[in-house]
Parts: C-alpha cells; structure tokens; sequence
C-alpha cells in the first residue's frame, strides 16, 4: 500500500487564495501611489512609494515561502510574487489617469455630494430629530456644526 501522493490541494487552495488576495491588495496600493504623485507632485509621490515599496518586501517573501511550502520551485516562487507586485504600476497608471479626469470634474461631484448630504438632513434627519421633540437642540448644533466648518475652512484653506 502506497501513501498519498501529489500536493495536498487544500493547502494548495488556501495558498493560492492568499496570492489572489496580495495581488489583489497590491492594486489600489498602485492606485493610491498614482494620485499620489499625480495630485501633489513628485515629491509627495515618492514618499508614498517608498513606505508601500518598504512594506511590500515582507508581502512579497510570504508569498514566495507560501508557494515554497507546497513544493514551488524557487524560480517559480520568486517569479509568482514578482508578478503579484506588478499590478501595482498598473493600479498606479489607473490611480494617475483618474486623477487627471477627475480634477475638471471636481467642482460637480463636491457640489452633487453636498446636495445629496443637504438631501438627507433636510429631508430625513431633521424631521426626525422634530419628531422626538428635540426642535431647539437640533436647530443650536445645526447652526454651531455649520459655524464650526466655516471655521474650518477659514483656517486651513
């Protein structure tokens, strides 16, 4: 009688699942470092680059260990988490494209996102803080919340 014999596809599964899921999370850490430098410059850019660039070695060695234990070669292991970082440029040409259409855009979608919050404490909020009978609480916090933004605005720009 004869053991078991190839790999143990339940090991097999989880690992690669756990490479889908790296590759997949390797995505938008492209995208945030595409807006980065396409938002505020090349400086800004690099920085963010270097710290996911840092935190993406360990990422990149539990990856090639993972394949390793079920019997990867050591080529086929470097070269898998190789590619599950090469996503990242792509996530971070999609992340600088996105930038460039969404700066003319910016005015329309600030407006339409502060019209749909107006929507929704005019229409459902305040009729339901009037409906509990805190009329003069909700007017007061209303009006300091207000004052309070424009503070805001008014000392960080």
């Amino acid at each position: 009688m004869s053991g078991k014999e190839g790999p143990d596809t339940k090991a097999l599964s989880r690992i690669w699942l756990f490479v889908v899921a790296i590759t997949l999370h390797n995505f938008p850490e492209g995208m945030a470092v595409g807006v980065g430098i396409a938002g505020d410059g090349l400086s800004s850019g690099l920085s963010l680059a270097t710290g996911i660039g840092i935190q993406n070695i360990p990422e990149g060695l539990a990856v090639a260990v993972s394949l390793l234990s079920v019997k990867y070669s050591k080529l086929q292991s470097f070269s898998i988490a190789f590619l599950t970082g090469l996503i990242e440029p792509i996530g971070g040409l999609v992340g600088s494209f996105a930038v460039s259409i969404a700066g003319p855009m910016m005015p329309w979608t600030m407006g339409f996102a502060a019209g749909a919050m107006l929507f929704i404490i005019v229409g459902e909020i305040i009729p339901e803080t009037h409906k509990r009978g805190f009329h003069d609480f909700s007017a007061l916090t209303l009006i300091f919340g207000f004052v309070f933004m424009m503070y805001l605005d008014t000392i960080f720009g």
